[in-house]
């Protein structure tokens, strides 16, 4: 069915919203390569894309509704109806599932009695599962307003959302400080994250990142080895200065830590 015009928003949002948008294009030498940061700032309005911040952005740009709605709805990170103060994404790809992010999505569903993609009725959570975070030296991984929370379970993971519920400090376990999803939007909206020591504390790689890099460059810690094909033993590799941990193929266990029910290994038969 057709739908109404969407309503405009409040003078004084309108206002503050163009004075905005005025510096997001103003960065760029085409006015529609600005869309992308412009849906973030309207998210970060209402903690959404609603359709009166897509045709805010459609005026802004000189573009039509259809076309933003294309760009909206194609991009996850866009919500298109309302959610929680913090988004709660567990990673259910391959080595996030096999490490127990399964697991931990599954509980935190019956923890919080919600669905994927689904907010608690307080609004303070949105739960969703990702399909990757691009942190799979740190699995299983949780992010809440896209910081890093790694090495979770079950029982860690649903500490965590019971904190952010309580309104309790939770810190990330790398990067900024945790702000609200709105915060977050306006931050990727391109305007810069103004509160003390947040820029700072964002850092770089973690040690499970770079340990890779180390043994290139012969930093790796000492009597480390250098880990074969499957089924072949690894081999010595020199005795080199520095610190840190060996490949997991070095230690194989029976089950990921944060998923003892599901035993790691191929299905007993297929299809199960």
């Amino acid at each position: 069915m057709p739908q109404l015009p969407a309503p405009a928003y409040p003078a004084e949002v309108l206002a503050r919203l163009e004075a905005d948008a005025e510096k997001v294009i103003a960065r760029y030498p085409g006015s529609r390569s600005a869309l992308l940061p412009l849906l973030h700032l309207v998210q970060s309005e209402e903690g959404y894309v609603s359709r009166t911040g897509m045709a805010f952005c459609a005026d802004r740009l000189g573009l039509t509704t259809a076309e933003v709605t294309a760009v909206a709805t194609f991009y996850s990170m866009y919500r298109r109806r309302p959610s929680g103060d913090y988004q709660v994404g567990v990673c259910t790809n391959t080595l996030c599932a096999v490490m127990g992010g399964d697991a931990i999505f599954d509980r935190l569903k019956e923890h919080l009695g919600v669905g994927n993609a689904e907010t608690t009725e307080d609004g303070k959570v949105t739960l969703e599962h990702i399909e990757c975070n691009a942190a799979c030296d740190f699995a299983p991984v949780v992010m809440v307003n896209w910081e890093f929370f790694d090495n979770q379970t079950p029982e860690s993971a649903t500490r965590l959302v019971d904190d952010l519920i309580a309104g309790r400090t939770v810190e990330p376990t790398r990067g900024a400080p945790l702000c609200t999803y709105k915060e977050t939007a306006r931050i990727l909206a391109g305007f810069p994250d103004e509160r003390p020591g947040a820029v700072e504390a964002s850092g770089g790689a973690g040690a499970a990142s770079l340990i890779g890099l180390k043994l290139a460059k012969g930093e790796a810690a000492p009597h480390a080895r250098v880990v074969g094909q499957r089924g072949e033993a690894p081999q010595d590799a020199q005795p080199q200065k520095g610190a840190e941990h060996l490949s997991s193929h070095d230690a194989p266990q029976q089950t990921a830590a944060s998923d003892p029910d599901n035993p790691a290994g191929p299905a007993a038969e297929e299809g199960e």
